[in-house]
């Protein structure tokens, strides 16, 4: 890894213009990691950084650090050619949906990920299967560069670290969870408040979307699939946006005898993007099955059919897969 660091330190540093791009309708790990980076960046080697999203911006992150600086990638020109391109937590090329012709005509692409499915589509590649979030990388490069790492920097680490192990409860937490989470403590973070600022401080109408989204519930193989479907009608009643459906799924998988949960949501476009959570099963090798990709008890995917036919055609290759 420490080639690795020293290659992605040489191209910020030859770099004029750099570009920080996060998957499209971002969580708390991808958000958190491209403002970390952007501020050790922008701290450190004193170069101007565009941080953006693709999607809807989740309003329960605005807590976050220069969480303002977030730009929108339609906001800037598709001809513009950057020095330097870096993806943070984007599994995938196409998770930059609008800003993957940004990347590809950068001079020098980095891809910083952690996903197991990432084919490595960068010139530079620092990729982590194990690692419990892009934030646990970063920390390890900034370390290995010797910079200083603000408490606003661990702040976003953290909420990177927070979120992508569920608050600490998920498969992919350690020992080594820990120990970093003890030292972003150190350095100002207090553990509480990033809890709520990030867990509970949902807006009512979200509570009450969430609540009626469970409420439809399907339930197959005794009880072992639970499957839940959201329309535009649903979305459109509740005026609720994108970032509405995050954590709805890990909700499902909470019930006792759950070993695969999955929310299909209808898109503008008429196709299904689904969200899956297992206990036990690799459900990575579902979501290849549709060209999606993850984690081995968190992944995604989007299915290019109505909501009604993808969600027969995803209940059956689950069943499969649970047979």
């Amino acid at each position: 890894m420490d080639k690795i660091y020293s290659e992605i330190r040489e191209k910020i540093e030859q770099a004029d213009s750099i570009i920080i791009f996060s998957h499209v309708n971002p969580d708390g790990d991808t958000l958190g990691s491209n403002l970390a980076l952007s501020m050790v960046i922008e701290e450190e080697f004193h170069k101007k950084v565009d941080s953006v999203y693709v999607g809807n911006l989740p309003n329960i992150y605005s807590y976050l650090p220069s969480f303002g600086r977030f730009k929108d990638v339609q906001t800037i020109k598709p001809d513009k050619k950057y020095d330097l391109a870096i993806a943070v937590d984007v599994a995938s090329k196409d998770r930059m949906v609008l800003g993957t012709n940004i990347y590809d005509n950068s001079v020098n692409k980095i891809n910083i990920d952690h996903h197991k499915t990432n084919v490595g589509y960068g010139d530079i590649n620092l990729i982590d299967g194990d690692a419990a979030c892009v934030g646990v990388l970063l920390y390890k490069m900034f370390m290995e560069w010797n910079v200083k790492i603000t408490k606003d920097t661990a702040r976003c680490i953290y909420t990177s670290l927070l979120t992508d192990t569920g608050g600490f409860k998920y498969e992919n937490t350690t020992s080594d969870t820990f120990i970093l989470a003890s030292e972003l403590v150190k350095k100002g973070v207090s553990p509480t408040y990033e809890f709520r600022s990030c867990y509970e401080t949902k807006p009512q109408s979200m509570v009450q979307f969430q609540a009626y989204v469970v409420s439809k519930t399907i339930f197959y193989n005794g009880g072992k699939i639970a499957f839940a479907k959201i329309t535009r009608s649903d979305m459109s009643k509740f005026n609720a946006t994108d970032d509405y459906t995050e954590g709805i799924a890990e909700t499902l998988r909470t019930s006792k005898d759950v070993e695969i949960a999955a929310i299909l949501k209808e898109t503008k476009e008429g196709y299904t993007k689904v969200s899956l959570r297992s206990k036990t099963v690799d459900i990575t090798k579902i979501v290849t099955d549709f060209g999606g990709g993850g984690h081995t008890f968190a992944a995604g995917c989007t299915i290019k059919k109505p909501i009604a036919i993808a969600f027969d055609k995803l209940l059956q290759r689950v069943q499969s897969e649970l047979e």
